[in-house]
């Protein structure tokens, strides 16, 4: 059994992860542990907060009594999620990427579009969906403070693409 500190964290956050067995995982299967990223009363006050979790970059977002965590990159083509507006389209709350409007759902991760039947002209546009396109990390509250836990999906999203690398967008102190 180890205990693991993270000497960098956020204020009022301890970061550990401790290892209860001593059995190898297979290492195309990772298990990540839950990554303090800040306060309650702080993201509350913002409504997002950005945060790099176990390398990878993630945008928090607090809308509407709910967290919600996903990729900090558009699927599409890498625009800055964390600079966006959040709307309500067909009844889902969506972050707007700022740079091509992309519209991600903040609980599924899909990507929506309107659509209409060319060959109905009174046909109204209707939002469907292109599936999943970006990667949504879990969101945990505990005593005050935020943890976010990477997705353990299977699935590639487009989003993985733009998620390390040079495509970085939070400078890091050092």
């Amino acid at each position: 059994m180890y205990l693991t500190i993270d000497l960098i964290s956020p204020p009022g956050c301890l970061l550990a992860s401790m290892d209860l067995d001593d059995t190898e995982q297979d290492p195309e299967i990772k298990e990540y542990s839950s990554v303090c990223v800040g306060r309650e009363d702080d993201i509350k006050k913002s409504e997002r907060m950005t945060a790099v979790v176990h390398d990878r970059e993630v945008v928090i977002f607090y809308h509407k009594g709910e967290y919600h965590a996903m990729d900090i990159r558009c699927y599409h083509s890498g625009g800055p999620l964390h600079l966006g507006e959040i709307e309500d389209f067909d009844g889902r709350p969506c972050i707007v990427c700022p740079w091509h409007k992309y519209k991600i759902t903040l609980a599924t991760g899909e990507g929506l579009y309107q659509s209409i039947n060319p060959k109905d002209p009174s046909a109204k546009p209707e939002w469907c969906s292109k599936g999943i396109k970006q990667r949504i990390h879990k969101v945990t509250v505990d005593n005050g403070n935020i943890y976010v836990t990477l997705s353990k999906e299977p699935f590639k999203c487009d989003s993985d693409f733009y998620a390390t690398g040079d495509f970085k967008v939070i400078k890091s102190s050092s």
